[in-house]
């Protein structure tokens, strides 16, 4: 454990350290400071948390995005089917799948052209499967998709209500 008044690192810490911290040999392991070691540890969390996978940070920034326009998210990453579905969500009085598609660029295209049929009749499987497992009933079923641009540094996020 680590304390402050006197530094005190097990040899089970210094291996996660040194796993984290850069792979160092385990004799320089035994001869670096444990100040060192937590330091390159902190900045390797810290470089972690900003560098999420793209389309991780694009479904998170979605989340966000939906909640602030009333939106309840009951399920994420739901699978079944073949499919994922991203987001479940409710608004209103409908349940909604959601489908968020993130892009660096428009070079490829606009994210939500990534929706074709084929993604169109998963979802709509695995949806099906959702209402069947979680006993929906005769709630109105709507699917739309978030937009996500990170080409910037900030995200563009555009929502298109009803989609397919």
């Amino acid at each position: 454990m680590v304390t402050f008044r006197e530094i005190h690192v097990s040899e089970c810490a210094r291996y996660l350290i040194s796993q984290c911290a850069g792979r160092i040999g385990y004799y320089q392991l035994q001869m670096t400071n444990p100040r060192d070691l937590i330091s390159r540890a902190v900045a390797l969390v810290a470089r972690l948390r900003t560098e999420l996978p793209l389309g991780r940070r694009g479904e998170r920034a979605a989340e966000k995005y939906l909640k602030r326009n009333g939106y309840r998210i009951v399920a994420r990453n739901f699978r079944a089917s073949g499919a994922e579905i991203d987001l479940v969500a409710i608004d209103g009085e409908t349940l909604v799948f959601v489908e968020v598609k993130t892009r660096r660029s428009r070079a490829a295209g606009p994210p939500e052209e990534a929706v074709d049929e084929r993604k169109q009749l998963r979802m709509r499987r695995a949806a099906e499967a959702f209402s069947i497992q979680y006993r929906v009933g005769e709630r109105d079923l709507r699917f739309d998709i978030v937009a996500v641009d990170a080409a910037g540094k900030h995200l563009g996020i555009e929502l298109l209500r009803n989609a397919f």
